[in-house]
């Protein structure tokens, strides 16, 4: 088992044990699984600090209405893989989609990821 399969088996296990919040990709990021927090998301912040983000569960497509800043988005499937990574979307963006295998959304500040 290579290191990547081990984070993906980690990160799957987390979330199916119930996980306020996961490490995906050395990111810590704090997990949106009811209908009003993935409704609500980063909405409302300034930003987020670096090395955090906001996993969204069951979605394969966002927005970026009313945000307050641009934002990366990495799509994983269901395994934790990413399928899809989308730089600098700026706030108002109506549609971004993370394709047919996205399963969740790993949302980070786009200030704070030049190095991701």
């Amino acid at each position: 088992m290579t290191s990547a399969d081990s984070s993906t088996t980690d990160l799957v296990s987390a979330l199916r044990s119930g996980a306020a919040s996961v490490e995906v990709n050395g990111v810590h990021a704090i997990v949106a699984r009811s209908f009003l927090q993935r409704a609500r998301g980063l909405l409302g912040r300034c930003g987020l600090e670096k090395g955090t983000g906001m996993l969204i569960m069951r979605c394969n497509c966002i927005h970026t209405c009313f945000m307050r800043f641009p934002i990366d988005a990495v799509f994983l499937d269901a395994r934790g893989e990413v399928v899809r990574t989308v730089r600098g979307i700026r706030p108002w963006r109506l549609c971004v989609w993370g394709g047919w295998r996205a399963r969740m959304v790993l949302e980070l500040d786009s200030r704070n990821t030049a190095s991701h």
